[in-house]
């Protein structure tokens, strides 16, 4: 897998993280944070564990699916990704119709788009 998409598989599990992380059981919470967040090998985890790098190679895969699943279902970063993209839209026309609040505007696009 080339690095970019590594790059852009590790950013979407730490946003689907973020979102669902109180979903997710407490093992698949530290296995994903160890992994993704912390740049832990598959090894130093399995050691964490005391278990083989199979068992945690599969309970990544399965955390990631329950993710992927519940984003399916909720659509809680897709939501996300499409205020953003809103906000960043609205901002240029926001800034020239009060160029006096562009401050507070920001303030405002910035609440909408994080109000998850």
């Amino acid at each position: 897998m080339p690095e970019e998409n590594v790059l852009e598989k590790t950013n979407r599990i730490n946003l689907l993280f973020d979102f669902y992380e109180p979903l997710l059981t407490e093992k698949q919470r530290t296995t994903l944070q160890l992994y993704f967040h912390d740049d832990y090998s598959l090894g130093e985890i399995a050691e964490h564990f005391g278990v083989s790098r199979q068992a945690i190679y599969e309970q990544l895969k399965r955390a990631e699916q329950t993710l992927d699943e519940y984003e399916a279902k909720l659509r809680l970063l897709e939501r996300h990704e499409r205020r953003l993209k809103l906000a960043e839209e609205a901002a240029p026309y926001l800034s020239r119709l009060a160029p006096d609040d562009e401050r507070r505007l920001g303030e405002l696009l910035h609440a909408i788009v994080n109000i998850d």
